[in-house]
């Protein structure tokens, strides 16, 4: 990817979740062999985007011992990724963000360059790896942040169905099992603590 292609895209790493699955736990904050989970995603995406910052709505002053911009949802009601990403679309001064969620701290250190290159002329890319898709793991467009707005209006929060509405592009990864893992359990926490 070229300098300039980077420079129009900001980081976005989505932590504002309730961890329901980790016992409540603030899912991005657990500790992966001896980092917090945010901060895995944080140096994999950084090198592929001109800024980061994070979405979270809770234990902000921790994100914020970061350095980078935290943004808390404008939707109440933890309305999922969807309120997370409009509050970054609203947020950011670049023209696209690339969002990664605070669970999944193996991504690919291509994945910019792999949606960026093979969105076509679509507002947003969504990864799709083997038969599963990862529409968390996404390029959107600053410009949909209305169209968003009022999708989450209507009471909608399915982010597969918000994507299919505007048209974007599924881009096929290589099966990669590694890369795509989140870790949404204290158990995967211990899985890939004692694998790594």
């Amino acid at each position: 990817m070229s300098s300039t292609q980077r420079a129009e895209i900001t980081g976005v790493i989505l932590a504002g979740g309730r961890g329901s699955r980790m016992g409540g736990e603030d899912k991005g904050l657990m500790i992966l062999n001896g980092l917090p989970l945010y901060q895995h995603v944080l140096q994999r995406l950084q090198p592929q985007v001109t800024s980061v910052c994070i979405s979270a709505n809770r234990n902000l002053t921790c994100y914020q011992l970061s350095g980078l911009p935290v943004i808390s949802d404008t939707v109440s009601g933890y309305a999922g990724p969807l309120a997370g990403m409009l509050a970054a679309l609203r947020f950011i001064d670049n023209d696209w963000a690339l969002f990664a969620a605070c669970d999944t701290p193996f991504i690919p250190y291509n994945l910019a360059e792999r949606l960026w290159q093979q969105r076509g002329e679509a507002d947003a890319a969504w990864v799709r790896s083997g038969e599963r898709d990862h529409p968390v793991l996404a390029l959107i467009h600053r410009r949909v942040a209305d169209r968003l707005t009022d999708f989450l209006a209507r009471g909608d929060r399915k982010l597969m169905l918000f994507l299919q509405e505007i048209a974007a592009t599924a881009v096929i990864f290589p099966e990669d099992r590694q890369s795509f893992i989140n870790i949404n359990t204290l158990d995967d926490l211990r899985s890939y603590s004692e694998e790594h």
